[in-house]
This record gives C-alpha cells, structure tokens and sequence, in this order.
C-alpha cells in the first residue's frame, strides 16, 4: 500500500477564509460585526465593489443576487452530483472526464477554477486537503467546514492520513491505497465516493439522502441506508 501527495509547490491565489476575530474568551467582548477591523484585502476588495458599482460594471442587485446564489449551494448540491453519477453511467463518464463542464448540468459554473472529480474504487480512496489556506469546491460544496480549514487537518491529513481518517471513523482495508489530493489556487477536488453495496435499486433520489458532505471530501464513507 502506497500514501500519494500532490505537490504542495504552489499559489494560492484566493479562498483565504481564515478565522481572524478576536478570542471570545478574552476579558473584552468581541466586536461587533459593524465594528470589525478589516485586513487590507477586506478593505481592497470592498473598495472595488464601490468602484466597478460607481462605474456601472455591476449593480448592488447584482451582487445580492450573486451572494444569495452562492448561499444557496448546500452539500445537497454535490449530492444531487454523486447520486446522478451512480445511477446514469453516461454521466458519470462525463463528470470523471471534466468535472467543470460536467456541473454545467446541474446549472453550476466553476468560474475561473477547474473542477477535478476522483473516483474511489475498492483498491483506492482519495481525500481532498488545502495545505496552505482553504480552497474548496464551494461552487458544489458550499461552504467548507471549521475543521477543513484548521492547519491540524491541513497538515496531517498529509503525513498520516489513515489516522485521521480513522478519527473520522473511517476504517479502510491494508490494501486499499490512499491518495490525498491537494487543492491549489485554479483547481478544485471533488471525491466520487462508491455507491454502498444493497443500493443499486434505489432511485436518485433516494440516494441523494445517503450521501454527506464528509463522504465527498473524502473523510467518511456513505450510509448504507
């Protein structure tokens, strides 16, 4: 059995979402949400939204539009993926051969990011990380997870991923490989996790409720029902 990882040699560009609001267990209460002091590309980008709004290029109804999109991409989103993937063969191959175009389906636009969709099988299973910040398949995902972003998960899930995968409670065969796939700044992982054996009567539907966030970034396996 043999652990891969990707080259960790590269830019992240965006999806910088760290934590950086004061301790709530200081003696002083935290700021209120109008009182934060923004870091400077908080400050750059809201800069820029007033410009290109000042300039005509886009509406603020066009930005509430556009956030209350992306608020609306849940994991069931990605479920609904993973269910059509497990029940029509044609799509599956389309999704595995380019994830970005794939989601189009669904109505869903990777952006200027290319989606990247691995599948496990019963010799292989793949886990996503970010190891230096947080990129994440948001555009089918949501948002990630408090624990996909912490530098504990970044860093280990790389040196002894079987460990944190048993933390999850995810127990895997001595022969089954795993392969950690490291996000970058232009590319975005998606696990295809196998569809549970005693399911292959089961419609779309009733699929999708078998299918968790966890499964599709690779950390846990689907219920079986």
């Amino acid at each position: 059995m043999q652990e891969h990882t990707h080259d960790h040699d590269h830019d992240h560009g965006h999806d910088h979402d760290h934590d950086h609001g004061a301790d709530e267990t200081a003696p002083h209460a935290p700021p209120q949400p109008d009182e934060k002091i923004h870091s400077y590309y908080q400050v750059l980008g809201l800069a820029l939204k007033e410009l290109l709004v000042e300039k005509g290029v886009i509406t603020p109804d066009e930005i509430r539009k556009a956030i209350e999109f992306r608020d609306s991409i849940t994991p069931a989103t990605g479920a609904k993926i993973v269910a059509r993937a497990w029940t029509d063969p044609a799509y599956k191959a389309r999704l595995l051969a380019d994830g970005s175009e794939a989601i189009r389906e669904f109505g869903l636009d990777m952006g200027g990011t290319h989606l990247v969709v691995v599948e496990n099988t019963p010799q292989t299973h793949n886990v996503i990380v970010c190891t230096l910040c947080s990129c994440y398949p948001r555009n089918v995902l949501g948002l990630p997870p408090s624990w996909y972003k912490q530098r504990e998960y970044r860093a280990r899930v790389v040196r002894e991923p079987r460990a944190v995968l048993a933390e999850f409670g995810t127990q895997l065969p001595g022969n089954v490989e795993v392969r950690v796939h490291d996000s970058t700044a232009d590319m975005r992982y998606l696990v295809l996790p196998m569809q549970p054996k005693g399911t292959e009567g089961k419609s779309a539907e009733q699929l999708e409720a078998l299918i968790s966030r966890d499964s599709m970034i690779g950390v846990a396996l689907p219920s079986a029902g």
